[in-house]
């Protein structure tokens, strides 16, 4: 029996682009464009009494944005599978993040000319992003992102559970992976650690380079904990999280005594780069005595088989995103499958069994 292709809404300002964008789309058979939307005044209206299985959504439009859209969505409360392809994806990082927090689940970088979007690489990269994006989770709106009020109620309750792990001892590191809807997700864990923590935090987030920079200065202005994307060479420190460059794979190295960041060029792995499977299977080596591993929303396996190699030769304790909190149930799904797991956890208890495992100091 045949298999019912997607539907797909189209909502971009130029005619070139839009008919570029559809043919691509109509080229593959998993997908159908059920619509087209010149603007975000007629893709609301659209998605008011229309359902779709994925929407491609430019940023810049007259009438109303990509961005006001998103916005009026999430106050209207309506879902969609919403996917950036934007000029504005390449060099505006901050308007990208901006539009994962309203609820778009991932982006693509659109070519300035409409002959390049042709190209085998785009046209491959575009349909494999919007296939993901067609079988994520629907998002909700039910909780908006976190006040700092919140948070530091929160962290109240986090310190005194990480006081009653006291018995904790020895050299130890949290190391996580994460992918589509993390970036969003990623706001219900880092800013909920606290600054004393027992233990840095390394994080491998699949995105593209200029983005990771972006990211880690957003949640650093959310946390207590020092978040910056970590540089070659950099000394490990506790009261630090330290994310993976966009565009090179990161991996931990034993240096005297001290971890430090290590940058490596190898061919993407998994299909992404930076891969968590390399940050996994290079802690092997270093001398951390207790690594908890955390493995959130994502395509795919990233992060299955480094926790495997790692599992032989060190003590860890793998806590994996539990289903219905995640975007796409592929990385913590993968992990589950493995038998490796010590926890399946809603998205918001990932910080307090975090803390639970390593503690305050």
């Amino acid at each position: 029996m045949e298999t019912e292709k997607k539907k797909i809404l189209v909502v971009d300002d130029s005619a070139l682009m839009r008919s570029v964008i559809c043919d691509i789309i109509n080229s593959d058979e998993r997908f159908r464009v059920m619509d087209r939307a010149i603007n975000g005044v007629d893709a609301l209206e659209l998605l008011s009494r229309k359902q779709y299985d994925a929407v491609v959504l430019d940023v810049n439009m007259p009438k109303m944005t990509g961005i006001q859209l998103l916005r009026e969505l999430q106050h209207r409360k309506i879902a969609a599978r919403i996917m950036m392809a934007s000029t504005d994806t390449r060099d505006g990082a901050q308007v990208t993040l901006d539009c994962l927090e309203l609820g778009a689940l991932d982006f693509i970088h659109k070519p300035d000319k409409a002959s390049d979007a042709r190209d085998a690489d785009f046209r491959r990269q575009f349909l494999e992003t919007l296939f993901v994006v067609s079988q994520s989770a629907l998002p909700s709106y039910t909780k908006s992102i976190m006040g700092m009020q919140e948070i530091r109620e929160n962290k109240k309750v986090v310190e005194l559970v990480g006081k009653h792990a006291s018995k904790i001892s020895g050299r130890q590191i949290v190391a996580i992976a994460s992918s589509t809807g993390g970036p969003k997700a990623l706001q219900s864990v880092i800013p909920y650690l606290p600054g004393n923590l027992r233990a840095p935090v390394v994080l491998v987030q699949h995105m593209p380079p200029g983005f990771t920079k972006s990211l880690a200065e957003r949640l650093d202005h959310l946390s207590e904990l020092r978040v910056k994307e970590a540089e070659d060479g950099e000394l490990i420190k506790d009261g630090y999280v330290y994310v993976a460059r966009g565009g090179v794979h990161l991996n931990i190295v034993e240096q005297n005594g001290s971890c430090r960041v290590h940058y490596t060029n190898e061919p993407p792995r998994e299909g992404v780069r930076p891969c968590a499977n390399y940050m996994y299977e290079s802690l092997r080596e270093c001398g951390y005595e207790r690594i908890t591993c955390v493995v959130m929303t994502g395509m795919g396996a990233d992060g299955t088989k480094g926790i495997v190699a790692l599992h032989e030769a060190k003590k860890i304790h793998v806590i994996a995103q539990e289903e219905s909190t995640c975007a796409v149930y592929g990385m913590p799904k993968s992990i589950v499958n493995a038998g490796l797991t010590d926890q399946i956890v809603p998205l918001e208890d990932i910080a307090r069994e975090i803390i639970m495992n390593v503690g305050v100091k």
